[in-house]
């Protein structure tokens, strides 16, 4: 397998995390990533087809980890990306920051919020207030802790993958392991 020995991620899925795809799924996709990234919005096309092939194979989670020496409004989405979550809507806004990485100043994102009809008041209210701060550094610190230096990382059933994440290879390894490896 492509994992690199001995890296496993610290902290497992918990409640609260970002999770699509049932908990018994046999295999358990941890993303660490950042709304800015170039190579994390990349990664996140190879991600949804790879879910929509594993289906109920699959549990796919995403956690935090903004990058903001690099990416300046890296945590400004992530934080947004949680106020959306508080209004049962983080996914649609996931989507919506990675398709839209060139504009993720305050003033689009509290547009992107109104665009998808959320109570536009609350969520720039808590971006103002950083409600949600704490817990993008929660995610990122909990990256930190499993070796976590840059985005994409990823996580198949508590273990840093170190392999290809093109669309066949990826598959072909998460397929493999679904197969081979007892579920996280």
């Amino acid at each position: 397998m492509a994992f690199k020995i001995g890296t496993k991620l610290v902290v497992p899925v918990r409640p609260g995390d970002h999770v699509q795809g049932p908990a018994i799924a046999p295999v358990t996709l941890v993303e660490y990533g950042d709304f800015e990234c170039p190579y994390c919005a990349a990664a996140d096309v190879i991600v949804k087809k790879i879910q929509k092939v594993m289906a109920d194979q699959l549990r796919f989670v995403f956690r935090h980890f903004p990058l903001t020496q690099i990416h300046p409004h890296a945590e400004a989405a992530a934080e947004s990306s949680e106020a959306a979550g508080a209004q049962g809507r983080f996914w649609e806004m996931h989507d919506r920051l990675y398709l839209n990485q060139q504009t993720l100043d305050p003033w689009h994102l509290v547009e992107f919020a109104h665009g998808l009809g959320f109570d536009t008041a609350q969520f720039a209210r808590e971006l103002e207030e950083g409600v949600h701060r704490p817990r993008v550094r929660e995610d990122f610190m909990s990256g930190v802790r499993s070796g976590v230096n840059g985005t994409p990382a990823f996580f198949i059933n508590g273990f840093r993958y170190d392999g290809s994440w093109d669309l066949m290879p990826f598959l072909e390894t998460l397929e493999r392991v679904s197969r081979e490896v007892p579920a996280f």
